[in-house]
C-alpha cells in the first residue's frame, strides 16, 4: 500500500502544482497598472485607421455646449485628415518629381504642392462622418468623439484634373506613374497598423 499511495501522492501533488500555476497566472494584458483606469474611447480603433482606401481621421471634442463640443471634435477630426492628406500627397509628389527627372525640379515640385494644398481643401468637402457618438461627463460637460473619412480616389481624381489644366506641369505630368506611386503610399497605412 505504501508503494501505491507515494507515487499516487506525487501525482496529486504534482497535478495540484500544475492546475495552481495555470490559475496563478494572469495574462499581462487584463492586469491594470495601479492607480490607472481603462478609458473607452468612442469611434476609435483599427476600423477608424486610414487605409488604401480611405483617409480617416478621428477627435474628440468638449463644452460646456452640446454643439460646441460637436464643432470642436469635427473641427479637430477635419484638421487632422487634412494633416495627413497633405504629408501623403507631399510623399507622392516628392516621389514622383524624383522618379520623373523633371528639368525644373524645384518649380514643379512646388507647383504639385500647392495644387496638393489647394486640393486638399477643395476635397475637404467631400468628407463623410462614419462616427459620431456624445457623453456627458459627471460635471454637466459635453463630449463629442466622431470619426470621419475621405475617400482616397476622391482626392487622387480631384488631384489629376488639377495637375492636368496646369499648363506648367501638364507636359511632364504622368498620371499612371503619379497614380501608382500614390497607391504605393496608401498601401503603407495598412502595413503599418
Amino acid at each position: 500500500m505504501k508503494k501505491v499511495t507515494k507515487p499516487l501522492i506525487l501525482a496529486l501533488a504534482a497535478f495540484a502544482f500544475v492546475v495552481t500555476g495555470c490559475k496563478g497566472k494572469k495574462d499581462a494584458s487584463d492586469e491594470k497598472p495601479k492607480g490607472e483606469e481603462l478609458v473607452t474611447v468612442y469611434c476609435s480603433g483599427s476600423e477608424y485607421f486610414t487605409n488604401r482606401e480611405f483617409f480617416r481621421a478621428n477627435a474628440i471634442g468638449e463644452s460646456m455646449d452640446q454643439m460646441t463640443a460637436k464643432r470642436k471634435a469635427m473641427s479637430a477630426a477635419r484638421e487632422e485628415l487634412a494633416n495627413n492628406m497633405e504629408t501623403t500627397m507631399s510623399v507622392v509628389v516628392d516621389d514622383h518629381v524624383q522618379s520623373s527627372e523633371f528639368n525644373n525640379k524645384e518649380e514643379i515640385t512646388e507647383v504639385f504642392n500647392t495644387l496638393a494644398r489647394t486640393s486638399t481643401r477643395q476635397t475637404l468637402r467631400g468628407v463623410r462622418t462614419i462616427c459620431e457618438k456624445q457623453t456627458r461627463t459627471a460635471e454637466g460637460r459635453y463630449k463629442t468623439y466622431i470619426a470621419v473619412e475621405l475617400s482616397a480616389d476622391d482626392l487622387l481624381t480631384d488631384y489629376n484634373e488639377r495637375l492636368s489644366n496646369d499648363e506648367r506641369i501638364r507636359a511632364e505630368y504622368n498620371y499612371d506613374r503619379f497614380k501608382e506611386t500614390f497607391e504605393k503610399e496608401m498601401e503603407k497605412y495598412e502595413q503599418n497598423q
